[in-house]
């Protein structure tokens, strides 16, 4: 029997996008896993399992009690944005340490987190919920245009547009309702003040209600009127960290949220920082890993280390700067060609990382037919001194990636 804490994981998410978080508190907890389907590239990292219905209250408190009643469990834990509720209703259960379950509502639905952001007096963004078409029109009547229409309980910037005209107003919010209508805990839509400037993200972590910003991310967007997350970079000498800071912890301490690692987005507007959302969990898109390897700082060892009740080393070991970069193709189609120079990758240190997600013969969806689940053929990661020195490998690497498809008539 270790002598390691036991960790119950709930969902362990994608291999490509969340293998490095299960692989990182593996190193540090024993795993046991809560999960939807029989485990396969999890089976290094975990001491036991169990499979249930992961959308289903009962299923999923049943099984984690099975579980509890065979392993003394330390903490719950989940880095996928859809269980973030479920996982803080089973710790409950369990009399483990998590936030409340209201709180984690918060945290999903945008429509609360704004209303809290108002009272708190975090700057945010003019927002109004529209359940039919009149309503939304009615909204941008106060709101103005430009606006932004969303699912106000959804997430990875589905069904996100922006209109700046009335006359968009009827095909965008069914392109908002489409991506609501796959929530299970909000189908409204929400019209929002078009927040205008450079987005980026705070990654933090959060002990008994004290917040530490350790990172910010710059993000890069695709073509508007979408909000496609196309890359992102993390430098720990960036100098927004200490201006963005204090707005991404007021944020959280409004949502209530007092143990946790957040992902907190937001628009520099002016120059200020103004809210878009708070995350309660890991940021998507290898962040966590970005962060790693910019400054050292284990996001998912610290997430499973609140989850326990411990205290987080957040000790920066290492100073670089790291990037991200999606591979998209021009156009939507059926794959026809993904492939690297082979020459170049084998003597590019700084290229960390090129990994594709979708096989040759499949099919690629961009906006508005798709989303980031369809569009995307992959990703690289490099590394440099400083942002500039990262974009610029970004765009050297960029070169010597092919990406084709062939429209499907």
């Amino acid at each position: 029997m270790s002598a390691r804490p036991r960790l119950l994981v709930v969902s362990p998410g994608d291999e490509v996008y969340r293998g490095y978080c299960l692989e990182q508190v593996a190193a540090a907890y024993d795993v046991v896993l809560l999960t939807g389907t029989q485990p396969s590239w999890e089976k290094p990292y975990i001491v036991d399992h169990a499979v249930a219905d992961l959308d289903s209250t009962t299923d999923l408190l049943a099984a984690g009690r099975a579980l509890a009643e065979r392993h003394e469990l330390a903490g719950v834990v989940t880095w996928t944005e859809w269980h973030l509720v479920p996982a803080a209703r089973l710790a409950r259960a369990l009399g483990l340490p998590t936030n409340s379950v209201e709180v984690m509502r918060a945290c999903r639905n945008k429509a609360t987190a704004r209303i809290l952001f108002t009272r708190h007096g975090v700057p945010s963004a003019a927002s109004m919920k529209a359940r039919s078409l009149v309503e939304a029109g009615l909204a941008t009547m106060t709101i103005g245009y430009p606006a932004v229409l969303k699912p106000a309980a959804f997430a990875g910037s589905i069904g996100v547009i922006r209109i700046d005209r009335p006359e968009q107003l009827p095909d965008a919010f069914d392109f908002a309702s489409a991506g609501a209508d796959q929530s299970r805990e909000d189908t409204a839509v929400l019209v929002e003040e078009y927040l205008d400037g450079p987005e980026i993200s705070v990654e933090c972590v959060t002990r008994h209600g004290e917040t530490t910003a350790v990172a910010v991310t710059r993000k890069s967007l695709g073509p508007p009127p979408y909000f496609e997350e196309t890359g992102h970079t993390v430098d720990p000498d960036d100098p927004l960290l200490a201006q963005a800071a204090p707005v991404a912890a007021a944020a959280i301490k409004a949502l209530g949220i007092t143990d946790g690692v957040q992902h907190v987005e937001m628009r520099l507007v002016d120059g200020r920082p103004r809210l878009i959302e708070v995350n309660a969990r890991i940021g998507g898109d290898m962040i966590g890993h970005l962060v790693r390897l910019a400054t050292g700082i284990d996001l998912p060892k610290a997430a499973a280390d609140l989850a326990c009740g411990r205290t987080p080393d957040l000790t920066p070991t290492r100073h670089e700067t790291a990037g991200i970069r999606m591979l998209y193709p021009a156009a939507s189609g059926t794959l026809t060609q993904r492939h690297i120079n082979q020459e170049f990758a084998a003597r590019t240190p700084w290229l960390r990382q090129v990994q594709w997600t979708r096989q040759v013969g499949d099919p690629i969806l961009l906006p508005p037919r798709g989303d980031l689940f369809t569009a995307r053929a992959g990703f690289y990661i490099v590394t440099g001194r400083d942002t500039t020195e990262v974009n610029e490998r970004l765009d050297t690497a960029a070169h010597e990636i092919t990406v084709t498809t062939q429209a499907v008539r």
